[in-house]
């Protein structure tokens, strides 16, 4: 049988991206399926002489959709090739539904029986021979942190049979499943582990609100502190030992004044290059998002890639669950608003797991106005971190403050009620370092293809505005607003400019004003809480469609010009 495409499919959390990355080396290419606006992964993968098609498919519990999600894995099987069931042999039970809708279809299916190893963990004893004999198909046990029988997955993949299977009702489906797992499955008692404890404890509101709160408090500390020790020991003192040089060397070569010296190197600063100052492509430019943005980034997604295969998202989820329902949204919007901290854009697409277009607005309004991109919180911290923490925790508390107050707005005037929460809570698991690393070095080299390109552009843009007396325009136009409503200089109008491309950058742009403590506390909130960047913006227009997006802008800006007016009047 000559295999020219593998289907990855099963439900959800069972594994299917690990499996996917164990067989592609994680070389993946992330597509939108033709006219929805879910992401399936596709990558390659060599099984002898020939490149196979390897598609993570969206997780589903069943063949008759009833999500977006679930209609493109549909769909997808429709179209044809090999599908790799993969089921969480720690649920059997659960996972066998889908694989019966499988068998029905007349395609080539083996089945991928993952999570091996927690079964021993769990005195769960599973004869795979006879669960064989039961399906009709291939059978493979696999744990795809460890590797554990990927091999032989590979080389049994010519034995994927197409069955004419019976088609079964509801009911007749659940009733085989139950003589299957009768005949295959056999449980032992044993005692609870300390993470089957600490799952407990972790999902109970009285003793996981506190676990929750020490977990986000440690959890930003870690990164603050990765992020400071990378910035001070490694990053500065490579820019500065390395890069300084070459920089001088190439001003003298452009010569200071002409207009190409100001956009590629910028201003020196008492006759020397200075990276926070200069503003100029090669200077400024590399050094914010290279030494001074992607530490934190780097920290974060390490620490949200161990927490993800932990397993605690999702405990996370339920325990947020009421305070979301006052918002209109239901406790699994978490997990857009976490991925926002780390870059808007992914956090915006993660929106696709709310079903319902009331509760998408909510939460993209949401996260474009209160959940800054680590890379601003970076910019932030260390910028107005300079004046006093209480003035860094001035702009945070503020933009918590709206969070809550805009979801109430926004859940008591729009039509429609918040759904309840459907989200399987999967059992801790310690996070593998492989499956960790290769997480974390595909968002890394996401974020330096996204944000590198918008930040030397930003940089260039601001600059040619700057020549051209742009910028004097719109200082002239939007001056009564900056300096009666927001009591900021006129000179911070090219930052809010530059907002629109890059926040960081944006943010970065006030730390060279010299601005009163006040102002800069201003500044940055409404950097903050007035417009996405322009990634965001595209990717929401995506998402929301042109009528909402521009609902969600006017909000925006009715908050910046409130937020700052207000600032202003309580901190003077």
């Amino acid at each position: 049988m000559k295999i020219e495409k593998i289907l990855l499919a099963g439900n959800p959390n069972v594994g299917k991206s690990a499996i996917f990355s164990r067989l592609t080396g994680a070389k993946v290419m992330i597509s939108n399926y033709p006219g929805t606006t879910v992401e399936f992964t596709q990558g390659n993968m060599k099984l002898g002489d020939e490149n196979v098609m390897i598609i993570d498919v969206p997780g589903t519990y069943t063949l008759e959709p009833t999500c977006k999600a679930e209609d493109v894995a549909c769909r997808m099987v429709k179209e044809g090739g090999l599908v790799i069931n993969i089921i969480d042999a720690t649920n059997l039970e659960r996972n066998l539904y889908l694989t019966l809708e499988l068998l029905e279809k007349d395609i080539p299916v083996i089945v991928a029986l993952n999570m091996w190893d927690d079964t021993k963990h769990r005195g769960i004893h599973i004869d795979i021979k006879k669960l064989e004999e039961q399906l009709g198909v291939p059978v493979v046990s696999t744990c795809c942190l460890t590797g554990e029988g990927i091999k032989e997955l590979i080389n049994r993949l010519p034995e994927a049979k197409a069955l004419k299977a019976t088609v079964y009702s509801d009911g007749q489906k659940w009733e085989r499943i139950g003589r299957i797992i009768e005949e295959v499955q056999r449980l032992t008692h044993r005692h609870h582990t300390l993470l089957e404890i600490l799952e407990d404890l972790s999902i109970k509101p009285l003793t996981g609100l506190p676990i929750a709160l020490g977990v986000i408090y440690c959890a930003f500390w870690i990164v603050r502190f990765i992020g400071e020790n990378l910035i001070g020991y490694i990053f500065q003192p490579l820019f500065t030992r390395l890069w300084l040089p070459l920089m001088m060397k190439l001003s003298v070569l452009l010569r200071e004044g002409t207009f190409l010296h100001h956009i590629v190197i910028g201003n020196l600063i008492d006759g020397k290059i200075d990276f926070g100052q200069s503003f100029g492509i090669l200077t400024t430019g590399l050094f914010l998002p290279i030494a001074m943005i992607l530490p934190y980034i780097f920290s974060f997604y390490l620490i949200l890639g161990v927490l993800e295969d932990l397993g605690y998202l999702p405990r996370l989820a339920v325990l947020a669950d009421n305070l979301m329902h006052h918002l209109g949204l239901h406790g699994y919007a978490i997990i857009p608003f976490i991925l926002g901290l780390g870059c808007n854009v992914p956090g915006a697409l993660a929106t696709r797991v709310l079903e319902e277009r009331r509760e998408k607005f909510i939460a993209a309004t949401l996260m474009a106005i209160a959940i800054p991109c680590m890379a601003q919180i970076a910019m932030i911290v260390g910028i107005v971190g300079q004046r006093g923490g209480k003035y860094v925790a001035i702009v945070f508390g503020t933009l918590f403050f709206l969070l809550i107050i805009k979801g109430l707005i926004l859940n008591k005037i729009l039509k429609g009620v918040s759904p309840e929460i459907l989200v399987e809570i999967p059992p801790y698991r310690m996070p593998q370092a492989t499956a960790v690393i290769k997480k974390l070095w595909m968002r890394l080299s996401g974020f330096l293809r996204e944000a590198l390109p918008f930040v030397l552009l930003g940089v260039f843009f601001v600059n040619i505005l700057y020549a051209l007396k742009v910028i004097d325009f719109f200082t002239y136009i939007f001056s009564p607003i900056l300096t009666n409503l927001w009591g900021l200089p006129q000179e911070a109008i090219g930052a809010l400019i530059v907002g629109f491309l890059r926040k960081d950058v944006a943010v970065g742009m006030l730390g060279l004003l010299n601005l009163t403590t006040k102002q800069l506390v201003i500044g940055s909130t409404i950097l903050a809480v007035y417009f996405p960047c322009i990634a965001t913006f595209v990717v929401l227009i995506r998402e929301l469609g042109v009528k909402d997006m521009l609902k969600a802008t006017l909000i925006m800006v009715v908050v910046a010009l409130s937020v700052g007016t207000m600032l202003n009047l309580f901190l003077s």
